[in-house]
């Protein structure tokens, strides 16, 4: 070797943290001859030290990788009017490299949230004493009683609902590839048990704090004062009935199994791993409690809509520019719009003619192509 390239192998390694029994792979050697020609033993001319001069190379100029070693189905960005079950039955495999959407939470937020078959009379109802109350108890969202057989059914039937399209969800995203559900806090664990048991890994349990949340609770003095039981409306003083102020959503984070590492389904697919930096730069830090506000005139699309900068955090985390999001129950269209804004493709597909239009409005309303 000559000066310049004296211990060459010693600094690949120091440069890389690479071990002897890695590069001798690297190399078409053995571990031994590496170990060798790192402690001085002058590389033979040949292939092996082609090779090593080769490495080095890369490691003093090195080539950004643009593209994933692995290539699927390219999609357009669209926005589609129909049933999302229906429709991605249609697509091919592996064509989707994040599913980003607020799935309906089956709590009857209104008549589309209502995915069971209960006819529980108090179902989406409300007293007296709500409809006074306006729109902080404008519906019932929780069976009267909540103990007939017909009742507590309805978390496995949510469950069941879920499995009508979480294969599709799993065929059709890349492996690697994230599937964020924002869910409701009764379900969410039903809605993170079908994405298991139909292949998904349950990567974690995120939870977005919401900037406003009302106290429902009931006074429980106020009930009994009204049946006239004034002792024991006296003696159950400060307490209600229904729960704390819900001031987070979950949102359950899933991922398609990979073949090998996350460093390897990262060359393959660029799939995997987390944009750490993009996210603290938008959240601040690299917690999985999000605190995300509505801009000003933001709201007002849907009454479950999230806010964009939410949306672009998680799908900055998650994916590159250029690269697919899929939101099967696109709502006002919030997923799109911000996979748009951010360079990345989009399906979103929404079923209410209502909310399509308003979805389709926001996207038109970016004249830049996708």
């Amino acid at each position: 070797m000559s000066d310049v390239q004296d211990n060459l192998t010693r600094r690949v390694m120091e440069m890389t943290t690479i071990t002897a029994s890695a590069l001798a792979r690297k190399l078409g050697v053995t571990s031994a001859q590496v170990k060798a020609w790192s402690e001085g033993v002058k590389v033979p001319e040949g292939e092996a030290l082609d090779r090593l001069l080769a490495f080095s190379a890369q490691l003093i100029d090195p080539q950004v990788v643009s593209e994933p070693r692995v290539t699927y189905p390219h999609l357009a960005s669209r926005a589609i009017h129909g049933d999302s079950r229906e429709f991605l039955a249609t697509l091919p495999d592996h064509c989707v490299d994040l599913i980003l959407s607020d799935i309906p939470y089956g709590i009857g937020l209104d008549d589309w949230d209502v995915l069971h078959s209960n006819t529980n009379s108090a179902y989406l109802g409300s007293s007296d004493a709500q409809d006074r109350a306006g729109k902080v108890f404008s519906k019932r969202r929780k069976p009267i009683n909540g103990w007939s057989s017909a009742d507590r059914a309805i978390g496995s039937e949510y469950y069941d609902w879920c499995r009508t399209w979480t294969a599709d969800w799993l065929r059709v995203l890349k492996p690697g590839g994230s599937a964020f559900l924002f869910c409701g806090r009764r379900f969410a664990h039903r809605a993170a048990a079908a994405m298991e048991d139909e292949g998904f890994n349950l990567r974690d349990m995120l939870a977005w704090v919401r900037p406003q949340a009302v106290f429902r609770a009931q006074r429980l003095s106020v009930v009994y004062q009204k049946r006239a039981l004034m002792a024991a409306a006296k003696r159950w003083e400060g307490w209600r009935v229904g729960n704390l102020r819900p001031v987070f959503e979950p949102i359950v984070w899933c991922f398609k199994p990979y073949e090998v590492t996350i460093a390897d389904n990262m060359l393959d697919h660029h799939l995997g791993a987390m944009n750490v930096a993009a996210f603290e730069e938008s959240t601040g830090a690299c917690d999985n409690i999000l605190r995300f506000g509505f801009e000003k005139g933001e709201r007002g699309h849907h009454e479950a809509q999230k806010p964009l900068a939410l949306m672009k955090a998680l799908i900055e985390l998650s994916t590159c520019e250029g690269q697919m999001v899929l939101d099967p129950f696109a709502g006002s269209g919030s997923t799109a719009v911000a996979a748009k804004a951010l360079g990345r493709r989009y399906v979103a597909i929404e079923r209410d003619p209502t909310n399509f239009a308003i979805a389709q409005e926001r996207l038109d309303a970016d004249p830049e192509d996708d």
